[in-house]
Formats: structure tokens, C-alpha cells, sequence
């Protein structure tokens, strides 16, 4: 008995030793992000096996401001009653150092760290709470590189958080593969607005894979110092607009301090022919010349349609059933007689008809008669079908927009009531956009002329290479599309902001001086220069004289 019960003790010993080692071969379950962006970001670079694990601290802010003077001479004298009631606390013991000399206390204003401490690399978060890791709306990474495996971690946590609407990576060494493996799952996140990815310099040059597609659901994207040339501007204004499609989420792009020429130009302009979304495009610092100012003022005045989009418009005019042809006027005696009645003249043809002998009837012309009584009946069935299709659309048109009120007010009230929902942002109802191909055009020497872009509101030139024949162009096209607006005010109110300074024109030249006067009362944000008081004085006295010039001409 002894022999046997210790074959099973050794037994069961190699059996638990075997599963043990299959549990260590075992791979861990994948991590389900919560939406806790510090405790996920933390978790999964642990199971990456990283070496340095950035952690998650709030963005620093900065001190706020002291208040009104008044207010503050008020506390300090609030303070000065009530230190005079208190009584004074004793002074700290000295602490003795080494020598027996005393030394000075850890100050209690500020917190000294080490000394490299303030270069490790750290995320930086804004938050609604601090006291919420789940509403975290915006991160800053700045100043070290994110790799493919740091990319993958954001890419798990970015897609479950709800609440962030500002992506930040400055100068983190991005290269294609992780651009591309950005732009691949931002349509995931739904309300992430902003994208500023400034100073990172990519050889690839495919930063338009973050706005190709209209699933990104990008608004606001800054690519300042990412030494673009005329490559990467090439590929940006095919991905804002080509004759096919166009981006209809984008309302501002910055392209500061790159190495865009006159061709990069050129192909940012072509891709505003035909984009009716963007509002800003800021390319202060960078190499345009007049040739690709050239194209830019003809974008915002007018231009002719090219072979492809000619053939492109009247696609779109035949899909649409020939908008421009007139449908016939309806008949009178559909509108205003009905069907059953007949005039004396027709009776009169009846009467004799009937009086002709049923002989001479042939067959030709019974079954002539019947075609004519079979065309004539489909008409009166297919306007009355007609009739029918029209009310019952009406009906449904009305009864789909009641039920979308009513679900839309359904969801408001379970949002309102469920703690922790997610927020989406009450956007404007998508309106279509008039696609530019279909505006009216104008014949000049056989070709077709449309107006140009007047959407876009905000253009920055500055420290350009444009000299003073640019400038003339972009005045000419200014002014004619002043005019236009003038005319056709729903179509957009054109170009309100500008700014050309520091470019290799004299600042006091004509063409300068005249774009000044002509934008400065577009510009919302122009305030007009106080009157002194020598100017008021001097506005007051001159009626007077005016009046009593006025009475010597009476007298």
C-alpha cells in the first residue's frame, strides 16, 4: 500500500508541474481599452516590454493673473486686522549643517527638481476633470520620437476615448510608416477635430494620406516647419480638390516655414478650383513666386473650365435631367376643361360617322381608331399616377422628418438622463454644397469662364518671393471679386483677410497702398484708430464756419 500511494504522489506532482508550464507558455489575453487614457497607455507599454514607460501628467498652465488693484488693496487690509489679532508664530529652528553653519530652509514657493528630469519624455493631457482619467480632450507629445510600437499604443487608446478632440505631436520624429499608420486610424476617431503635427520633417512626404479620404474626420490640420517642397504641396491640393472629388471636411490648413516654390503654388491652387470647404490656408515663409501667385489670384477671381472638367460638367448636367431645358406648358384643356366634354365640332364629326353605313367602316381605320383611343388613355392614367406620387412622397418626406424629430428628441432626453453617454458635438446639419462645375458659365472666345473661389476667407503670404507684378495680379483678381460679391451675395463673401508683408516689394508702393484700402474694411478684426482730441475740437469748429458762410450768401 505504502508503494502505491507514493507512485500517485509522484504522479500528481508531474501532472501540476506539466500545467504550469503550459500556463507560462500561454499568451497573455490582449488588453480591452476602457477609456482611461493613463491607466491604458501605461498598461499596454508595459506589455510591450518597454524600457521607459512616458508617464501622464496635466499640461502645465500658467499662474493666473493678479486682479484689480482695488481688490487687492481691499484683502490687504482684511489680512492687516486680522495678522494684527493673530498672534506672531515663533521662527523656525535653524538646522545646523556639517561645518555647525546654519543652513537655509527648502523654499515653499517653488518645488526643485533634478537636473535632467525636465527633458524625460512625458504626455501631456488637458482635461474637463482632472479628477476623471476617462475625459481627457486633448495630447501633447513634444520634443522625443514615436516609434511604430509607440504609434500602435496610441493608435489602441485613441480609438476608445470619447472625449479627445485635439491631437498634438511636435517634433517627435515621425517618418512614413508612422504617418501612415496615423492617418489609418484616425477615421476611428470620430470627434477628433485638431491635428498639429509641426516640425517634423518626413522623406515620404505623404501627409496627404490625412486628409484623402472624407471618413477623416480632421478640420483644423497645422504642418508648420515639416520641410515640404513642391512634392508634398503637389500631393495636398490633389487630395483638397480634383475634378472627381473634393475634401468637404478641412477649414484650415497651415503650411508655414516649408519649402514650397511656384509649382507647389500651382498645385495648391488647382486644388481650389474646385473646394467650396476650406476657409484658411496660411503659406507665410516659404519660396512662391508670381507664378504661383498668379494661379492663386486667378482661383479667386474667375477661370476657364479645362477639357476634363468640361466633360465632367456635362455629365453632371445630364444626370441632373437637363436642368437648363424647359419643360413644355401644360395643354389648356388639361387644365382648365375636363376630359368628358366635347365641343360642337366634335359632335357635329360624330353625328355624321354615325350616319355612314357600318359597311363602309374598314379595318384599317377601326384599328387606327383604337391606337389612337389606346394612346390616349396612359396619358390621363400617368398624370393622375403622377399626382399620386407626388402626394404619397410629400406624405412620407413628412412623416421621415417627425420621426426623426422625435428620435432625435428621444436621444437627447436618454443622454441627458444616462451619466457617462458619449458627447458627441452638436454639429450644423450638413448642407450640400453646390458642386462649382454647376455654377452659370461665361462663353469668352470659346471657352467656358466660371467665377472663382469665394469661400475662402483667410489667405497668409507672407515672406514670400512675390514682387510687384504679383501683387498687381492678386489686386486685379481682389477687385473683381469684390464686385462679384457685391452682385451674388450668397454665394460666399470672398477673401476678407490677407497678408503679403516682408515679401520683395516696397511697402509704399501703389499696388500695395490700394490693397490696403480695399481689404481693410473686410477685416472683422480691424479696429479703426481713436480721433485725438486736436481732431474732434477742430470737427466741432468747422460747422460753424459752414453756417455762417451759408448766412452771407442769404443776406
Amino acid at each position: 500500500m505504502g508503494k502505491k500511494g507514493d507512485k500517485n504522489i509522484k504522479d500528481k506532482g508531474q501532472n501540476s508541474a506539466h500545467h504550469i508550464e503550459e500556463d507560462g507558455d500561454r499568451t497573455p489575453e490582449p488588453h480591452v481599452c476602457t477609456g482611461h487614457f493613463q491607466t491604458d497607455f501605461t498598461e499596454l507599454c508595459r506589455r510591450n516590454n518597454m524600457a521607459v514607460i512616458p508617464p501622464v501628467v496635466p499640461r502645465a498652465h500658467r499662474p493666473p493673473s493678479p486682479g484689480p488693484p482695488e481688490a487687492q488693496s481691499k484683502n490687504e487690509k482684511g489680512k492687516g486686522k486680522e495678522d494684527k489679532n493673530k498672534q506672531p508664530e515663533p521662527d523656525p529652528e535653524s538646522v545646523l549643517g556639517e561645518n555647525g553653519e546654519p543652513v537655509e530652509p527648502t523654499p515653499k514657493s517653488y518645488t526643485t527638481k533634478s537636473k535632467f528630469e525636465y527633458f524625460k519624455p512625458t504626455v501631456q493631457v488637458e482635461q474637463d476633470h482632472p479628477d476623471k482619467q476617462d475625459t481627457v480632450t486633448e495630447v501633447i507629445v513634444k520634443g522625443w520620437k514615436i516609434d511604430e510600437a509607440m504609434m500602435t499604443v496610441f493608435k489602441q487608446c485613441f480609438v476608445s476615448m470619447e472625449k479627445l478632440h485635439t491631437i498634438n505631436f511636435w517634433n517627435c520624429g515621425l517618418t512614413g510608416e508612422t504617418l501612415s499608420l496615423l492617418a489609418s486610424f484616425l477615421p476611428q476617431c470620430l470627434n477628433t477635430r485638431n491635428l498639429i503635427l509641426d516640425g517634423n520633417p518626413v522623406k515620404e512626404e505623404n501627409f496627404h494620406l490625412l486628409i484623402n479620404t472624407e471618413e477623416i474626420p480632421v478640420q483644423n490640420l497645422s504642418l508648420r516647419h515639416c520641410s515640404i517642397t513642391d512634392l508634398g504641396a503637389e500631393n495636398l491640393g490633389k487630395a483638397l480638390g480634383t475634378t472627381q472629388t473634393a475634401n468637404t471636411k478641412l477649414l484650415t490648413l497651415n503650411l508655414n516655414g516649408n519649402r514650397i516654390g511656384d509649382t507647389g503654388g500651382q498645385a495648391l491652387a488647382k486644388g481650389l478650383r474646385m473646394n467650396r470647404t476650406l476657409l484658411s490656408l496660411s503659406l507665410a515663409q516659404n519660396s512662391i513666386g508670381d507664378v504661383g501667385i498668379r494661379s492663386l489670384a486667378d482661383v479667386l477671381s474667375k477661370f476657364p473650365l479645362t477639357h476634363e472638367e468640361v466633360v465632367q460638367r456635362r455629365k453632371l448636367i445630364s444626370e441632373q435631367g437637363a436642368p437648363d431645358r424647359k419643360s413644355p406648358p401644360p395643354s389648356r384643356r388639361g387644365d382648365n376643361r375636363p376630359g368628358s366634354v366635347r365641343s360642337s365640332s366634335h359632335l357635329g364629326k360624330d353625328a355624321k360617322r354615325d350616319k355612314t353605313p357600318k359597311g363602309k367602316h374598314t379595318k384599317g381605320k377601326e384599328e387606327k381608331d383604337d391606337k389612337k383611343g389606346k394612346k390616349e388613355v396612359p396619358k390621363k392614367d400617368s398624370f393622375t399616377r403622377s399626382k399620386v406620387s407626388l402626394a404619397t412622397i410629400c406624405i412620407v418626406t413628412t412623416l421621415v422628418a417627425e420621426a426623426t424629430k422625435t428620435a432625435t428628441k428621444a436621444k437627447d432626453k436618454k443622454g441627458k438622463d444616462k451619466k457617462g453617454a458619449q458627447q458627441v458635438e452638436a454639429e450644423p446639419e450638413n448642407m450640400e454644397l453646390m458642386n462649382p462645375l454647376m455654377e452659370p458659365v461665361e462663353n469668352i472666345k470659346n471657352e467656358l469662364w466660371i467665377p472663382g473661389n469665394r469661400t475662402l476667407i483667410n489667405l497668409n503670404l507672407r515672406g514670400n518671393k512675390m514682387t510687384e507684378k504679383g501683387l498687381a495680379d492678386l489686386l486685379m483678381a481682389l477687385q473683381y471679386q469684390t464686385t462679384l460679391v457685391a452682385f451674388n451675395k450668397g454665394a460666399g463673401t470672398g477673401l476678407m483677410r490677407i497678408a503679403v508683408d516682408r515679401n520683395e516689394f516696397p511697402v509704399d508702393c501703389a499696388a500695395c497702398q490700394k490693397l490696403v484700402e480695399l481689404m481693410i474694411p473686410k477685416d472683422p478684426f480691424y479696429v479703426a484708430p481713436s480721433s485725438s482730441p486736436e481732431n474732434e475740437s477742430q470737427a466741432d469748429e468747422d460747422p460753424p464756419k459752414k453756417d455762417a458762410a451759408a448766412d452771407k450768401k442769404k443776406k
